[in-house]
Parts: C-alpha cells; sequence; structure tokens
C-alpha cells in the first residue's frame, strides 16, 4: 500500500523495484526530476508502480552503446511518481522526488516488458535524513558555477541559488550540469555533501578551462 509521506525507515521500502535506465540522469533524495515516458516497457512500468508504492529504480547504463540488455552502474537512486498527466498521444508525463539512493543486487527473471532487480538500501539509510545545512564552501561552488556558467553561455536564476538550502543546491547544480555519465556517477555515489561540493567545483572548474581554450583556439 502506498503511504503519503516521508519514508522513515529502510525497512519500509520494498526489497525488489523495477529500474528505468538513463544515461546522464541522476537524482537525488528529495530532488524533482521530470521524466518523458513513451516506449511500451516504461509506460507498463509506470501502470504498475502507480498500482502500488509509485517507487522505481533509476539508473545509468555502464555501455551507452549496449544493446539489449545492458549492464547497470551498480548505484541508482528510488524515485516516487508524485505527479502524472497522460499527454493525449500515449506518452506520460511525470515528475520524480528522489527518496533514497540504492545499490542494485540482484536482476530478476524478466516476467514483465522491464527489468527488475533486488535493492540494497542499507548504506545509504542517511539519505532518508534531510538536512538544510552541510560542511562546504558555499562561496567557492557558487564561484566555480559562475565561472562555468560564462564559459558555456547558461544562463542561471541566481536569485534562487541564492536562497537555496545547501542540500538543495549542490544537488540541483549535480543533476543539471551539462556533465558527461561518468562525472555525473562520481557525483551520485559521493558520500556527503560536502564531498560532492568538491567534486563539482574541480570538475566545473576543469571544464570551464576546456571551454576557454576550445573558443580561444576558434579565434
Amino acid at each position: 500500500m502506498s503511504i503519503n509521506r516521508p519514508y522513515q525507515f529502510i525497512e519500509e521500502l520494498p526489497p525488489t523495484l523495477p529500474v528505468f535506465p538513463l544515461t546522464g540522469v541522476i537524482l537525488f533524495p528529495r530532488a524533482q526530476l521530470p521524466l518523458n515516458v513513451f516506449e511500451p516497457r516504461y509506460l507498463q512500468m509506470v501502470d504498475d508502480a502507480m498500482k502500488g508504492e509509485r517507487l522505481i529504480g533509476l539508473c545509468q547504463p555502464v555501455d551507452i552503446g549496449a544493446i539489449g540488455a545492458a549492464p547497470l552502474q551498480q548505484i541508482g537512486t528510488v524515485g516516487r511518481i508524485t505527479h502524472l498527466s497522460e499527454t493525449g498521444d500515449g506518452r506520460y508525463s511525470v515528475i520524480l522526488t528522489g527518496v533514497i539512493r540504492m545499490r542494485i543486487a540482484n536482476e530478476l527473471p524478466l516476467r514483465k516488458l522491464y527489468r527488475e532487480f533486488e535493492m540494497d538500501y542499507k548504506p545509504f539509510a542517511d539519505d532518508l535524513i534531510e538536512r538544510s545545512e552541510a560542511a562546504f564552501d558555499r562561496k567557492e561552488l557558487l564561484s566555480a558555477l559562475q565561472t562555468f556558467a560564462a564559459a558555456n553561455k547558461m544562463k542561471i536564476d541566481w536569485s534562487g541559488v541564492d536562497h537555496a538550502p545547501d542540500e538543495n543546491l549542490v544537488n540541483a547544480i549535480a543533476m543539471m550540469s551539462p556533465l558527461g555519465p561518468n562525472s555525473k556517477q562520481a557525483l551520485l555515489e559521493a558520500k556527503t555533501i560536502g564531498e560532492r561540493s568538491a567534486m563539482l567545483v574541480a570538475l566545473t572548474e576543469f571544464e570551464a578551462m576546456k571551454a576557454d581554450k576550445s573558443t580561444s583556439s576558434l579565434q
């Protein structure tokens, strides 16, 4: 039965879940991710999820070019469908709200159009605790973001950024950043907000330097 409240203990979460594989997309607890669902197997996944806990796993494939049942990264995130609307042309517009990161264990025998896995939540039990403040250099992160945005001609609502709680700020930047799948996976797997922030600073500064060099070579 679905519960309309935050999960407090990992024992409340189902031992197996369907997994939606998406390259270059990550989700953090309490963050929201809009999804456009149109493939028959994932439409079936959403339909089945809505009959129960409304939970699905989100995980990146290891090999982008793999054909068939591609291996998945071990670490992903459980998301809860908190909004669903029909588009009228056979698609669903979904908002997935992050609940907890998880480690994929065994894959179950295929019985539906989509894949299902056993889940291990124990390493990420602390994800269920919301933290408004975290130990990291907020000014350093925002400075790196400004440099990165300028180098890549990105428009950012700085008023919203300035007032965002620490956890929301770091995780939102990690999710929105146009970094590669491996970099995003590393951000997802970072143990703390501080570690994730430091990694973001290093990655955005490196990408900004690459963008500057590319611009200079064209002049």
